[in-house]
């Protein structure tokens, strides 16, 4: 494993990251198996948040005996002193530490770094906490590229995260930039929150470019980690293969797709709208037609519930245009049909999604956005039920024998 050094702070971390949002759909005994592989393989960097329901509680359990090895890094979404305050007292303990080694303002547009930064903003109180040892470092994510030029005349910014990816490479000159100014990048989404199929092609993509100090992917099993390792662990020149690959990748996503950051939530209507655009790009870009319409037919809310009141659109922080996104979905899946469901695919009582034990709601929205009551598809991780057998999904496949789930793209609990 390589490593780096992050920045201002000083710290050693490994290159490859682990981004800590599929950690919401394991459990803890889960994440204390991928603790303890990720420390096999020199892994050293851990991403979570406040926002990632269970992620930070996990991870506390998950790195028991172990915390000194690992440089931890959280962020809250507070914009006051007095809420970041009580942020990184909740973090402390749900991590079971007494130190967090980087927190971060989380994803700040424009007016809220402002605030964050004036008389009893969110600074003040991550600066205390930093004088009284309870944070090392302080650092900002964002998905907007003027918070990222802010950011980056801001002394007290340590780090910077922001996607990149094949498809989302509009920050590469800011990247750069950060390596003038000494401030740690650290890349999120490599894998375009799952739209990107091939996960290795995404690392290997991301990992060329020097100016990134690290990648988060998003792991939820050993073989996800062992896979990522793979790919990251290769310091060979991009192939013209894999550069003919990165075009098409290019090529079919383009840059209007879902990210499934879930800001956008929730909908008025009660659409699960990540679930739909995540169910179409099954339908029109991986070949799994009949799959993804059966997962579509359980939506309680269809994209055809649309009341276009663009209040997900205000939210977005990628600007895109969801009320037509949604139309055109509606239009591509066509209209339900009781008893014979989409296409040529009949449901059946057994291909429902079972509850999630011991967990409300899910998903990855940081406020408001979980996903909550009967008829919400299975986000990939949760258990489905099918054929009398419970299965979890992982990269890699659709339904096929014994209920295992094997087209699902990889990387697709990737942040």
């Amino acid at each position: 494993m390589e490593y780096r050094i992050l920045g201002k702070t000083g710290l050693k971390i490994s290159r490859m990251g682990f981004g800590g949002i599929p950690i919401q759909r394991i459990d803890a005994e889960g994440t204390k198996a991928l603790m303890h592989k990720l420390l096999e393989n020199g892994v050293n960097y851990i991403d979570t948040a406040r926002g990632y329901t269970v992620s930070e509680e996990y991870l506390g359990i998950g790195l028991e005996g172990i915390r000194e090895h690992f440089v931890l890094a959280t962020k809250s979404m507070s914009r006051t002193a007095e809420a970041m305050a009580k942020d990184i007292d909740i973090s402390l303990k749900n991590l079971r530490t007494d130190y967090i080694d980087l927190y971060q303002i989380h994803n700040a547009p424009p007016a809220d770094v402002e605030k964050v930064c004036s008389p009893g903003g969110a600074l003040e109180a991550l600066t205390a906490a930093k004088k009284a040892g309870k944070i090392g470092h302080i650092g900002i994510t964002a998905h907007s590229l003027e918070t990222f030029r802010m950011a980056l005349e801001l002394p007290w910014v340590e780090t910077i995260m922001f996607p990149y990816n094949i498809v989302e490479d509009q920050a590469k000159e800011l990247i750069h930039a950060c390596a003038e100014k000494n401030i740690g990048f650290i890349a999120m989404k490599p894998l375009a929150g799952g739209a990107i199929e091939d996960a290795v092609t995404a690392l290997r993509y991301v990992c060329a470019n020097p100016d990134v100090t690290v990648v988060i992917p998003g792991m939820a099993d050993i073989a996800e980690l062992n896979q990522n390792l793979a790919a990251v662990n290769d310091s060979s020149p991009l192939s013209v293969e894999e550069e003919a690959k990165m075009r098409a990748i290019r090529d079919a996503l383009g840059t209007q797709f879902c990210r499934r950051c879930n800001y956008c939530q929730p909908c008025s209507a009660g659409i699960s709208i990540s679930s739909v655009f995540l169910f179409e790009g099954y339908l029109t870009r991986y070949g799994l037609a009949d799959w993804a319409r059966s997962r579509y037919a359980t939506l309680t809310k269809k994209a055809s519930d649309c009341i276009g009141c663009g209040a997900c659109e205000s939210r977005c922080p990628y600007h895109l245009p969801i009320r037509s996104m949604l139309k055109e979905a509606a239009e591509k899946f066509g209209p339900y049909r009781t008893g014979t469901g989409y296409g040529s695919l009949r449901l059946s009582g057994g291909d429902r999604p079972a509850p999630a034990a011991g967990r409300a709601g899910g998903g990855t929205a940081p406020a408001g956005g979980a996903r909550a009551g009967r008829g919400v598809p299975p986000a990939l991780g949760d258990p489905v039920r099918r054929a009398g057998a419970v299965c979890r999904p992982h990269r890699g496949g659709a339904y096929g024998a014994g209920g295992v789930l094997q087209s699902v793209p990889a990387g697709a609990l990737s942040v």
